[in-house]
Parts: C-alpha cells; structure tokens; sequence
C-alpha cells in the first residue's frame, strides 16, 4: 500500500507546539477534502497517514498512531492533541495490538488524549486493543469535545496478556478514562475502568474464563443508522448468551448455569446523553478474534462515512 510519514523533529516542536505535547494533529476541509494541515510528533510517537486507506469517493483521512517498539516502556508519557475541524472525516487507528512492557521502580505508562470535533464533523478512534505484559503499569485519559452536531465511534479495549507466555491478566494495574464534553464543558459521559491486583483477590480470579473487555462508544446525528445496526446486533448477541446461559439440571429442571463455565462473549448496551442519542456497548470476551469479528459486522453502516470496513484483514 502507498503512504507517507509525516514527522517533524524537535526543533519544530519547540517553535510550533507546545514542550508537553508528544503529538498534535489538525485536520481541516482544503479544496472540498479533509486534509492534515498541521501534523507533529516526536518519541516515542509517530503518525502514518496511507494514501489509499479508503475508497477514493469518501472524504475521509486515516491515520495511524504508532510508537516506537510497538507500545509503551515503563516511565513512558505520551501526550496528544487532536483537532478536527468543521464537516471533517478523520480516523486514527493502530496497526497493531499497543503493548505495555513492564513497570520498572513502580513506574506509570500513561497516555493522555484530548480531541476537538467540530460542527457536522466525525472522529473515529478505532485502535487495537492495549496488552499488559506481566507487572506493567499503565493509565490513560481520553477527552473528547463535541460541538453541536459532532460525531463519535470510540473503541476502547484490552486483552489478558500473553497468554501463550503465561501471562493472564498478570500486570499491576490498568486505569482507562474516557470523558465525553458537548459544547466543550457540558460531560455527557465519564466512563472510569480500573483494575488493580488486590490482597485477597486478584485480576485473573475476578475475570475468570474471560481475556478480552472491550467498550465501543457511538455518538452523533451522522450515525443514527450506525446506532441502530450496533443496537441490533447487541439484541442478537444477548439473545444468544442467555440461552448459553440456561442449562438442563441433572434432575430435568432449567436454571442458569453462565456463572460455573467460563466466559464465551457477552455484550450490553445503553443510552447516554441528550435524548438519549448516543450508545455504550460493553463486551466481554474468550478470545480477541470474537471481538473483531464483532466490531467489523457491527460496524458495517459505518463504511460509507469512512471509506472502508474498519478492522478489515484483523
């Protein structure tokens, strides 16, 4: 596939934007095209924009998020500011799983996000999931800023580790924070997991059976039919997890079995926001390529503002 890489070096950094920031992208309607006018990042960050990520027809920019290594050593802080301007398309997506290595002298990885979208514009954050290597420790925030008519997919996910290394749910503390602000102050969302080893259990005992958790988030006056296909297919989802979940006793009586065999998928929804106009989906699941395989059929109204199926060839 054709790309570029847009990279700019530390002295640009210096004179354009500010010291904190490990990136910084804007992204604004140019001859009828949303176009990047202004991309910046610096280690261990950088951005991969493809030329032909999407159909030629959609009026979308893609953009991959990548660090150096494939994720975050311990003591890693990287900062991110992203604004999309009026009636522009963007996506910013990985190419692969973020790894988190493990934490030396009880030291944080974090990541700190905050996103502009403009009036009538759309923001899709489809990244892979976050994988914890063994004693790692790692916290992110994620604000988004939504002017009237803005719109928001948002995918937020982890899995267990390397489980063919042994490692499941083996890190020491997980701390993910998705904030959601209309008009720029109004929160319609705050959304706070965390997961810790604690003293009398931990991790993998209180999530056993289950590798995947996973949050998608779906706001917007463009994404109505997205809503809906999401909707539908969560309603199908729990149809079929509580007839999983309903078993024949040995003495021919029915009752709910779900809490002595291990997790297989499990999906919820609900409302959020004015008139309750935007949906949060939690999934929990056995393997990652359940995941997958759900977001890329829930997903599929969402081909035609985006140009292209997201997670395809995942």
């Amino acid at each position: 596939m054709d790309h570029r890489l847009l990279l700019m070096g530390d002295a640009a950094a210096t004179a354009t934007e500010p010291p904190s920031l490990s990136g910084f992208l804007k992204i604004e309607h140019i001859a009828g095209k949303s176009v990047a006018t202004r991309v910046f990042a610096k280690y261990p960050l950088k951005f991969l924009i493809p030329l032909k990520a999407a159909s030629s027809t959609s009026d979308v920019i893609w953009i991959y998020a990548i660090t150096y290594g494939g994720g975050y050593v311990s003591g890693d802080s990287i900062s991110c500011q992203v604004d999309v301007g009026l009636g522009c398309t963007t996506v910013l997506t990985t190419q692969a799983s973020t790894k988190v290595y493990k934490s030396v002298e009880g030291k944080f990885s974090e990541q700190l996000l905050k996103v502009k979208i403009g009036s009538e514009a759309l923001f899709a954050l489809l990244p892979d999931p976050v994988t914890c290597f063994s004693s790692a420790k790692y916290k992110q925030l994620q604000t988004f800023s939504l002017d009237k008519q803005a719109n928001l997919v948002l995918v937020d996910w982890l899995t267990s580790g390397r489980r063919d290394c042994g490692e499941v749910w083996a890190f020491e503390s997980y701390r993910s924070t998705n904030q959601i602000l209309l008009d720029g102050e109004t929160p319609i969302l705050l959304d706070t997991m965390q997961l810790d080893q604690g003293a009398v259990q931990d991790v993998n005992t209180r999530l056993k059976g289950c590798h995947v958790i996973a949050m998608l988030v779906i706001y917007g006056p463009q994404l109505s039919d997205v809503s809906k296909q999401v909707q539908r297919k969560v309603k199908l989802l729990a149809g079929d997890t509580l007839k999983i979940g309903i078993r024949r006793r040995r003495d021919g009586t029915r009752g709910p079995s779900n809490l002595e065999s291990p997790c297989k998928f499990f999906a919820s929804c609900s409302t959020f926001g004015p008139s309750d106009c935007g949906i949060l989906v939690r999934l929990a699941a056995t393997k990652t390529e359940q995941v997958y395989e759900f977001l890329r059929e829930a997903l599929t109204a969402l081909v035609p503002l985006v140009g292209t199926l997201p997670y395809i060839g995942k």
